[in-house]
């Protein structure tokens, strides 16, 4: 195991986000105050993206009608109901995945296919939704 890795939950996120190769940086926040509960390795997501992400989850319609913007980046909604938000620019994007307890993050680049990236993401939160959380 990475010495660096400090909870289980980070290696979770580095072998089943970032380890796919369609992930380049991921978070786990906790749904109902938006905390942060673990990262990918070296990735420290800006207070603005926590809020963004988690009021776009609480808000679908808002965030298909008006978009996510955070860190300066202004992201098209392709996808915002109550189980997941989509957002892309032109050179990349990110999903959001929701379970009971908490929004699983991940962003991907233009290298990256976001097909994998959000089934990946997706397969997280639905697992944590199996697990009851």
């Amino acid at each position: 195991m990475h010495a660096a890795l400090q909870n289980p939950w980070q290696l979770v996120i580095q072998s089943q986000l970032v380890g796919s190769g369609h992930v380049e940086c991921a978070a786990v926040l906790r749904r109902r105050d938006g905390a942060l509960k673990a990262t990918s390795l070296a990735y420290q997501p800006s207070e603005e993206l926590l809020r963004a992400i988690s009021v776009a989850v609480s808000d679908p319609a808002s965030a298909r009608e008006h978009g996510v913007q955070f860190n300066g980046a202004s992201y098209t909604c392709v996808r915002a109901d109550q189980w997941a938000i989509y957002g892309k620019k032109k050179t990349g994007g990110f999903v959001a995945a929701v379970s009971g307890q908490f929004i699983v993050f991940g962003s991907y680049s233009s290298t990256m296919s976001p097909a994998v990236c959000a089934e990946c993401v997706e397969m997280l939160a639905e697992y944590f939704t199996k697990k009851g959380k």
